[in-house]
């Protein structure tokens, strides 16, 4: 049990997590066995996802002024909370994956940048591509476009040789 000061201790570093956050995912963990979650938890950390279960009455109090505010209506029952730093769509993946082995975890909502997400909302979101892999898509379609210009610039002055060229024949044939 925590005392008055440890509390908020607690909150304020939630407030500064949730501050910083990317994403924010709500789940419900009840009846999901200890080593689950640390399973769970390891899966996450290896992410620099960060997975706590916390009080819903400190998790209100720590999303005032934030981003997340717009969820804690959903701050009832048992409340676990995934928090990403880096790349929103890591924890959609994870979490989504493993709901899909583990029936007691459920998806209740998040917050991406301000934005309310329903569970279904993040399943679509698990769907996307890593940041690494739509970064590598752009870079591909941007290398991709400049080719191509280098490539129809460098065929004006070779199609005016040509016609140079052409003309020339014509004249010492003549």
């Amino acid at each position: 049990m925590l005392n008055k000061s440890e509390k908020k201790q607690l909150v304020e570093e939630i407030h500064q997590k949730f501050l910083a956050s990317k994403i924010v995912i709500l789940t419900d963990c009840k009846g999901l066995k200890v080593n689950k979650i640390n399973e769970l938890r390891r899966k996450l950390k290896e992410s620099n996802i960060e997975y706590r279960v916390v009080k819903n009455t400190l998790l209100i109090r720590a999303s005032e002024d934030t981003d997340v505010a717009v969820i804690k209506d959903q701050f009832k029952g048992p409340t676990a909370i995934a928090m990403s730093f880096d790349d929103p769509v890591a924890p959609a993946k994870l979490l989504s994956e493993f709901a899909k082995d583990n029936d007691k975890l459920s998806i209740r909502g998040g917050v991406l940048s301000g934005k309310l997400l329903n569970a279904q909302a993040i399943k679509n979101l698990s769907s996307l591509p890593s940041r690494e892999v739509l970064l590598g898509q752009l870079l591909s379609a941007m290398n991709g476009v400049s080719t191509n210009l280098v490539r129809a610039l460098s065929n004006v002055p070779q199609k005016l040789l040509y016609a140079l060229q052409a003309i020339k024949d014509q004249k010492t044939a003549a």
